[in-house]
């Protein structure tokens, strides 16, 4: 059974930065996409950015340049380096997996990724 255990979430001024850390436990192929979704009260809940072979990575426009996906086989971790957090960041975060076959993109909409944390809280105040 895999579990996904998001940490690294708080609260921070606009301008700040975050890591968010997603722990795996059981085992998920390298060839698994992996990512985050947010939702923020009130809104849907959206695609910020996946990876995919450790190097092959898609990100929502409005992270582009600030977020940072990446993860470390070796430890069963995944990362997302938040940079020039701005209050519309603000939302909680979950860690997602799912298998789409090895020649599939990992796109951040039209897809359902069937493992997913329970989500780490970000805040970020003006």
């Amino acid at each position: 059974q895999v579990q996904l255990v998001e940490s690294g979430g708080g609260s921070v001024q606009a301008g700040g930065s975050l890591r968010l850390s997603c722990v795996v436990s059981g085992f998920i192929p390298s060839t698994y996409c992996m990512g985050w979704f947010r939702q923020a009260p009130g809104k849907e809940r959206e695609g910020v950015a996946t990876i995919r072979y450790g190097d092959t990575t898609t990100y929502t426009d409005s992270v582009k340049g600030r977020f940072t996906i990446s993860r470390d086989n070796t430890k069963n971790t995944l990362y997302l380096q938040m940079n020039s957090l701005k209050p519309e960041d603000t939302a909680m975060y979950y860690c997602v997996a799912a298998d789409f076959g090895p020649f599939a993109s990992c796109r951040l909409t039209g897809l359902t990724y069937n493992y997913w944390g329970q989500g780490t809280q970000v805040t970020v105040s003006s």
